[in-house]
């Protein structure tokens, strides 16, 4: 029998600390979270071969204290071994309520993290966020809340000990509100960054080497409009538009005058089958003057993404999965993209 997305937000709300339950007595619960996963994946790069990767391997403790029926007191933290420098993840404290919503201060996912369409593993419709915005830092707080036909959230961030290319006078703040109408679910975005201080970049460092030290100021601003539809039965669509505007203002402490725009549409869909969900999506960014490619001298001023996948549910919360995807842009070092291919599995507690 069909759900409406407001009774599935409900549940999903009354369900948000779900895990693993290792400890609950005197009002006071530890949940055990984690998820992994292992790929064998071909890249879009025209030099990529095909790899394993370990993408995920993480595992967390949630812990709540119940002050009262309504209002929990709690701690996250959060392990991330899947790579060979392993490293702390999240890790916050935060209020906790059904009727005012959470607030969480620490290292954490800020609004924008939620922002995007599409049931992809690998080769999702990201091409509308720059490779350097800072959704997630160690100095944020971010408050939500849910109510059933009506959610939001905002969230602060600042750069003071380094961990983004905002810089240590930098900020950035983003927000969401949305409604669920029937089988309607619409969404909007806002953020915007100031990459100001020592150690600000605007749009991000590539992974150079040696890695690019100047420092460049300005400001990002984004914003986005989501809807999604699930009137028909095992049928979801989703629509999105993305705005993304880049304003350089100094390099090195030199005034500049740049600017960079891009303007993105995607359509995806997924449909289950029993065991079985099928998923596409195809988006297209268009910029408002021409990217350069390396040296060549040649230029582009869009970029089309798709991705197909099929993926089977071999247990609760695991999947193996299957996906092809690309896009027709071009890589750091002037080469067109292609085609990619994902082979793998994961799971999630």
């Amino acid at each position: 029998m069909k759900k409406t997305l407001v009774a599935l937000a409900v549940l999903a709300a009354g369900s948000a600390q779900a895990g693993i339950e290792i400890y609950n007595q005197d009002k006071v619960t530890v949940n055990l979270k984690g998820d992994i996963e292992v790929v064998y994946l071909k890249g879009t790069d025209a030099d990529a071969e095909f790899q394993q990767e370990i993408q995920d391997a993480d595992f967390g403790f949630d812990t709540r204290y119940a002050i009262n029926d309504d209002l929990q007191f709690g701690g996250f933290w959060e392990f991330k071994g899947s790579s060979t420098d392993t490293q702390s993840g999240n890790a916050y404290v935060g209020l906790y309520s059904q009727a005012a919503g959470s607030i969480i201060f620490g290292r954490l996912d800020s609004i924008l993290d939620d922002a995007g369409i599409g049931s992809d593993y690998q080769f999702g419709l990201n091409s509308f966020f720059s490779n350097g915005s800072p959704f997630g830092a160690d100095e944020s707080v971010r408050y939500d809340i849910d109510k059933g036909s009506f959610y939001g959230g905002i969230a602060y961030k600042q750069d003071k000990n380094g961990s983004t290319d905002l810089g240590k006078d930098g900020s950035m703040v983003d927000a969401k509100i949305g409604a669920r109408v029937a089988d309607f679910d619409f969404t909007g975005f806002y953020g915007q960054g100031d990459f100001k201080g020592e150690g600000a970049h605007l749009g991000g460092r590539p992974d150079e080497k040696p890695a690019n030290t100047d420092k460049l100021e300005g400001k990002e601003t984004l914003w986005a409009l989501e809807a999604r539809w699930a009137a028909m039965q095992n049928l979801n669509l989703e629509l999105g538009y993305y705005n993304i505007s880049l304003d350089a203002t100094s390099l090195n402490g030199t005034p500049i005058d740049g600017s960079l725009t891009n303007n993105t549409l995607g359509l995806a869909a997924d449909y289950t089958i029993e065991k079985f969900v099928i998923a596409g999506g195809v988006s297209q960014s268009k910029y408002d003057e021409a990217i350069q490619i390396g040296s060549t001298g040649d230029s582009y001023d869009k970029v089309t993404n798709w991705f197909i996948n099929a993926g089977y549910a071999v247990a609760p919360g695991a999947t193996a999965y299957v996906e092809v995807g690309g896009d027709d842009g071009y890589n750091d070092n002037g080469d067109k993209n292609g085609t990619g291919v994902a082979v793998g599995v994961k799971a999630e507690f």
